[in-house]
């Protein structure tokens, strides 16, 4: 039997873009209350905006995932605008597209303190204040396809989004018995993501174009279509949410045979190297 999302408080950290402003719409439109997280206040309104002419609620908690007490202030926020929360969704993050040689220690400090670290500071404090409280949830975080494989020059991407997915499968046994979800989201590129990467490193435009050259457009999909699917989980709760079953075929075939997996990605390596120097000698 789904459950009944009407009234539910999701929190939603990544709001004001891509599948964090999608999942919160679709998630308006679903009949919960929303509290936005981002550290772009004007592109938060934005959404909050879209939420409002659904005749739903949202609540702007503008920040930086990792600023010190972001956790306890989301929490204490939903607690004090709509008197609890039902349902995390920790979405913050970005990508990097470098080789591991060449990132700095700042560089991999950054991408783990923003995509892993701070989504494991919310869950876990989101599940004791629930088990506090005694009362059930649903904790999530956006993973990726590539925490099953990962991809030459994303290397450190992959590796906090396959954390993240290896934490939340262990959440979920954990709280299995308090009554609390865990599942992590699984999607491929979307269509805003190249853009969200701009923004959070500041990279040239042509970088970003040169990201976008290298990707099949048939690995390309809405933020609508995972925010659909995040949904969907939470009627029907499951451990992965994912939304392309020829991708998920395909990770299972790389675990199985490496040696084929590093076959496949030698081609896409190649794709990356032949649009960096198309870039460089534009």
């Amino acid at each position: 039997m789904a459950r009944d999302l009407n009234g539910k408080v999701i929190i939603i950290t990544g709001a004001s873009s891509g599948i964090g402003a999608a999942t919160a719409v679709a998630c308006a439109q679903a009949g919960m209350k929303v509290i936005l997280n981002a550290r772009r206040k004007e592109r938060l309104a934005r959404v909050a905006d879209q939420i409002s002419k659904l005749n739903a609620e949202a609540h702007l908690v503008p920040g930086d995932v990792i600023e010190a007490g972001m956790t306890d202030r989301l929490l204490d926020e939903a607690a004090n605008r709509f008197g609890r929360f039902d349902v995390v969704f920790a979405n913050a993050g970005y990508g990097l597209e470098k080789s591991i040689v060449d990132t700095t220690e700042a560089e991999l400090r950054r991408i783990f303190n923003v995509n892993f670290f701070s989504s494991v500071d919310l869950l876990r404090e989101s599940a004791s204040r629930l088990i506090e409280q005694r009362r059930p949830g649903h904790l999530l975080m956006c993973s990726s396809c590539v925490a099953k494989f990962t991809l030459p020059y994303y290397g450190l991407y992959a590796a906090t989004k396959a954390a993240q997915n290896l934490t939340c499968r262990a959440m979920r046994l954990e709280l299995a018995r308090h009554n609390i979800e865990v599942a992590s989201v699984m999607p491929i590129s979307t269509r805003t993501e190249f853009a969200d990467v701009v923004a959070e490193l500041s990279l040239p435009e042509g970088e970003a174009e040169q990201i976008a050259r290298h990707t099949p457009r048939r690995m390309i999909q809405s933020p609508q279509r995972v925010a659909s699917a995040i949904v969907k989980c939470l009627r029907s709760p499951r451990p992965e949410v994912w939304t392309s079953l020829t991708t998920r075929f395909a990770a299972g075939l790389f675990t199985l045979s490496p040696s084929f997996g590093d076959l496949v990605m030698r081609r896409v390596q190649q794709r990356i190297e032949s649009a960096r120097s198309d870039l460089a000698s534009e």
